[in-house]
């Protein structure tokens, strides 16, 4: 079996439509909670709900008479947990400070399952890490309500 390593412009791309998509996630639930237009229980309901309907309906088309998968209820648990208290988040960060805060929080998640995995990372890789973190700490430093824009 040979495994397929994706090119350098792929994971580029990739980790751009990721930013972006994270972004724009950042916007539309400013928009949408910032406006009053919906309550953040209802928010983030509505926004589990259709994206476990895509996902199952993304499964069950690529499947074809497969075996399902297990549920995994401790992970959706936690799922909610977090899309939850973003989205109670929002009605008082601004979305600078929540997309920062949000993408900190994936990363940081992604980096520890990695770890627990038994993933080890290049000192590239952890100098990129702690260059982040600093950055992070630096943008919000003065208070979660004072992001600077220089």
């Amino acid at each position: 079996m040979t495994s397929h390593r994706p090119t350098v412009a792929t994971t580029i791309a990739l980790t751009v439509a990721t930013m972006i998509a994270f972004a724009a996630n950042s916007l539309l639930c400013r928009m949408a909670l910032g406006a009053g237009a919906i309550d953040a229980a209802s928010f983030t309901t509505l926004r589990l709900a259709s994206g476990a309907l895509t996902l199952w309906l993304i499964v069950t088309a690529t499947r074809k008479g497969k075996s399902s998968a297990r549920s995994d209820w401790i992970a959706a648990a936690m799922l909610f947990l977090y899309a939850i208290a973003f989205s109670f988040a929002y009605l008082s960060l601004s979305a600078g400070t929540g997309a920062l805060i949000l993408f900190g929080a994936v990363q940081l998640t992604m980096l520890t399952v990695g770890l627990r995995g038994g993933e080890h990372f290049a000192p590239l890789s952890w100098s990129g890490f702690v260059l982040a973190v600093v950055g992070l700490v630096y943008l919000v430093s003065p208070g979660l309500a004072a992001v600077r824009t220089r």
